[in-house]
């Protein structure tokens, strides 16, 4: 499955209430909190995905005059004309150094233009300038983070204890998120924590159960996470993600049967549904088709695996899965088609190449599987395996000394089994080597062991 699409949002989202509204998508920031100004927000949807805030100045006698640079920078990013802002913004800067409100939307105007490091710089010098504001912590906080930076903890850790502008609740919540995800690897309980919290902020949001999920399955807690997987998908009863989570969780169980309820259960449900987006339905389709073949199911397998397949036609992950279940479930015609497919796709790909000469075996189509495995040892030289196969279609086509070198190759790589000495008895026979032959009779002998019966007659 798959990473998650809330917490690559979360991680995206720069904004939070009176902050920018993904800066990564362009979108203007909020001014942090001042006498003189005020800012109203549209709310965010449980995706993570936050619309733009609208700045609005609002005078006051009481309050210091804003510098016009900042005044025509924040009207230029209303309308997203980034490359006027950034100069208004360096020169209010470099006249006045502690204006945090400046290098505030410095940070922003420079992340919009894709100056990922010139961002940075700029938030650390909003920071500097004024430590105890909610938004711009935040902001450095999430730009660390998505560039692997260490620190990134230090800032979003400081914005969950600081108040956002407007929406505290919301603004809180964002934060813990982005501090879970940034600490998921080095500090798994204390991003374990902070999901709890953010559930605690915001207790009808699935993501930061899924989240926590996400994390306890990894660190084997799958009790725990699969509690987290179903109280997301109660929140959200459409979320694809916690179904798929639920399901490979029981998968790794082999609790096939709990597996399956609770995929066709949510197909059902998009069934009746007219508005679900074909995507969503074809990966509960596979996964289910996978959940299926696990049980033995094969045909009601194949059933769900090609319905998938047939609503995302680019996901090669899935029409592999479909190919491999043909060949299962003996539908070695279908097998063939399907890897053929995928060959003229990957030409270079010596798996892909094998199975479909496997495919052609079964069908006893040899001089076509013979071809299949000539590329794939010349596309994988210590393909091992693949050589036995070329052996086998090059005996069946009559190319004695083909057989041959093809079990010599397989020696040098794997050891002899005793199919292979029956092999090469077989073609040194025809190749009216007796002696060899004898050889590997006997060898075929000693190690058969009555396990093949009709050559041991031979």
């Amino acid at each position: 499955m798959a990473a998650s699409r809330f917490l690559a949002c979360t991680l995206l989202a720069l904004s939070v209430s009176a902050c920018a509204a993904a800066q990564d998508a362009g979108q203007p920031p909020a001014t942090t909190s001042t006498p003189s100004s005020s800012s109203s927000s549209s709310s965010s949807s449980s995706s993570g995905a936050h619309r733009s805030v609208h700045h609005v100045q609002v005078p006051d006698d009481a309050a210091p005059a804003q510098a016009v640079e900042l005044t025509q920078a924040e009207e230029a990013i209303e309308k997203k004309n980034y490359t006027a802002a950034e100069p208004l913004l360096h020169k209010l800067v470099e006249r006045d150094a502690s204006n945090y409100e400046g290098w505030f939307d410095l940070g922003f105007v420079e992340n919009a233009l894709g100056n990922t490091d010139a961002s940075i710089a700029a938030y650390r010098k909003s920071v500097a300038a004024k430590s105890d504001v909610f938004e711009s912590n935040l902001n450095l906080g999430l730009q660390l983070a998505k560039t692997g930076q260490a620190d990134a903890e230090e800032f979003l850790r400081a914005a969950t204890h600081l108040k956002p502008t407007s929406q505290v609740a919301e603004g809180q919540y964002r934060a813990s998120l982005a501090l879970g995800k940034a600490l998921e690897k080095a500090k798994p309980e204390e991003a374990l924590a902070a999901y709890r919290q953010a559930a605690s902020l915001r207790p009808k949001e699935a993501e930061p159960h899924f989240a926590a999920g996400m994390l306890l399955e990894e660190g084997n807690g799958f009790a725990a996470a699969e509690q987290e997987y179903k109280q997301a998908q109660a929140l959200d009863p459409s979320s694809t993600d916690a179904a798929i989570a639920l399901a490979n969780l029981y998968m790794r169980g082999r609790r096939f049967p709990e597996a399956e309820e609770y995929l066709r259960k949510l197909l059902a449900e998009y069934s009746s549904h007219a508005s679900v987006p074909a995507a969503e339905s074809a990966v509960v389709e596979i996964q289910l088709g996978r959940v299926l073949a696990a049980e033995g199911k094969n045909d009601d397998a194949i059933a769900a695996m090609a319905a998938g397949v047939k609503l995302t036609p680019t996901d090669e992950a899935a029409q592999r899965d479909l190919a491999e279940l043909y060949a299962t479930a003996g539908k070695n015609d279908l097998a063939e088609s399907a890897y053929r497919g995928l060959v003229a796709a990957h030409p270079n790909d010596a798996e892909l190449h094998r199975s479909l000469g496997q495919a052609l075996l079964r069908q006893k189509k040899f001089p076509q599987a013979q071809q299949e495995f000539l590329i794939t040892v010349k596309l994988k030289p210590d393909f091992g395996e693949a050589y036995g196969d070329l052996a086998f279609t090059a005996g069946e086509n009559k190319e004695y000394e083909l057989a041959i070198r093809a079990l010599d190759a397989r020696a040098k790589l794997l050891p002899e089994i005793p199919v292979t000495y029956f092999l090469r008895a077989s073609a040194c026979d025809h190749l009216k080597d007796f002696k060899a032959a004898a050889v590997n009779y006997h060898l075929f002998l000693d190690t058969a062991k009555g396990k093949y019966p009709d050559q041991e007659w031979q």
